[in-house]
């Protein structure tokens, strides 16, 4: 089913700075709303609970996914990550447009139940500065990061299954690539013809 409101999907390697595009994306958009994931890890730093991410328990979360509450469901680095279906489909039947941050598993997973979906993924400029970006974290050991290196290899492999793909080197332009996708999106005749209806009309492309 199409909704009114666009459904955007953004997916990266740990590192490639998914997160910091994604809050800065949101600030220049204000038709553009996140939705907010569950997940079974622990709050890191400053998370809180509602803000980032939805932080239940294991148990909890697995309760979710058999009562089907999840529009798509993932584990990551040994963490449960879920997106609720009903949050998402009561905005886009209002006509929002939603972001969704997720792990490539999700993102496809989404695809094939909403083809409509508009998947981006972020890539690094380099291996070298996707490790130097794991590392300026400080908050992440030695061993993670080298197994998140790891995984990135097979993650970064998977953007050939996505709409866009956006590199990361600068931070600015990456911003302004990102921004132009959901632009375009917008910009397409179908979003046009049913969110224009009226010059439609007026133009006769459209039927009373």
């Amino acid at each position: 089913m199409e909704y009114p409101g666009n459904l955007f999907v953004v997916a990266a390697p740990s590192g490639a700075g998914k997160s910091s595009l994604v809050k800065a994306l949101l600030e220049l958009d204000a038709k553009l709303s996140v939705s907010i994931s569950h997940t079974s890890r622990a709050p890191r730093g400053q998370e809180q609970h509602g803000r980032e991410y939805w932080f239940i328990s294991p148990d909890e979360f697995r309760a979710k996914v058999q009562r089907g509450e999840f529009f798509e469901w993932a584990e990551v680095h040994g963490n449960l990550y879920g997106t609720s279906r009903g949050a998402i489909e009561a905005r886009m039947i209002q006509g929002e447009d939603v972001v969704l941050e997720i792990d490539y598993q999700g993102a496809l997973q989404i695809k094939d139940i909403f083809p409509y979906a508009v998947l981006i993924f972020i890539l690094p400029p380099s291996w070298d500065e996707l490790q130097q970006r794991l590392i300026r974290r400080g908050d992440t050991q030695t061993e993670v990061i080298a197994q998140r290196m790891h995984n990135a290899r097979h993650e970064v492999a998977q953007a050939q299954h996505f709409d866009f793909v956006v590199i990361n080197a600068l931070f600015e332009t990456a911003l302004f690539d990102l921004k132009s996708i959901v632009h375009a999106q917008r910009l397409k005749y179908a979003s046009q013809r049913r969110n224009r209806s009226n010059v439609f009309r007026a133009l006769d492309l459209i039927e009373d």
